[in-house]
């Protein structure tokens, strides 16, 4: 699937300010991935296409989920604004024909984040929360932080979702504190190697 094919699919199912979002994401990805080294195509499709299916409706994406039951099938135990991201890869895949994991799991984990993110993910995970279109307290931070090193910028923005959450009394998804964890490690490991070579 094309960049533009993707654009103009988007464009009949979401309305506008959600149209914007995406494409914005596709964009910012799209720089995010030539800075640190991702393939382009991939990173703006991904994009372009992580929310298809945001305003379908629960009972919809609870079916696309349990349809095609993976290692995220479990989000349906927690809120249902985590459910868009796999239903969303399952959705593609079948309207689509788009088995590309490299695109359908930064789609699926664009809103929780996991351990061991590939590279592609964090860019995703990432374009989601800093595009241009978005304006909450904080994403400026992490905007700066993008432009110095993606992995700081991805942990940064995890500590505030998670901040976010607990602020609200709300549950966290386990995948987003195992992703946090392990780029804590991940970081600490990095800055271990530097004072011993």
């Amino acid at each position: 699937m094309k960049i533009d094919e993707a654009q103009r699919a988007i464009k009949d199912i979401l309305p506008e300010k959600r149209y914007v979002h995406s494409v914005g994401v596709s964009e910012t990805a799209g720089k995010l991935a030539k800075k640190y080294g991702a393939d382009e195509r991939k990173a703006r499709l991904a994009g372009m296409l992580h929310d298809i299916v945001k305003y379908f409706s629960d009972d919809e994406l609870k079916a696309m989920i349990l349809s095609k039951p993976g290692t995220w099938s479990d989000c349906l135990e927690y809120s249902d604004k985590l459910w868009h991201a796999p239903a969303g890869a399952v959705y593609v895949e079948k309207t689509y024909g788009i088995a590309d994991l490299d695109i359908l799991n930064p789609m699926i984990y664009h809103t929780t984040g996991r351990k061991q993110m590939t590279l592609l993910e964090k860019i995703i995970f990432l374009a989601d929360y800093i595009e241009p279109s978005r304006d909450f307290p904080g994403v400026d931070e992490v905007r700066e932080a993008a432009k110095r090193n993606l992995d700081t910028a991805v942990l940064l923005e995890l500590q505030k979702t998670i901040t976010h959450l607990l602020s609200k009394q709300q549950s966290v998804y386990p995948k987003t504190f195992e992703a946090y964890n392990d780029l804590v490690r991940e970081q600490k490991n990095k800055k271990i190697d530097e004072v011993t070579e």
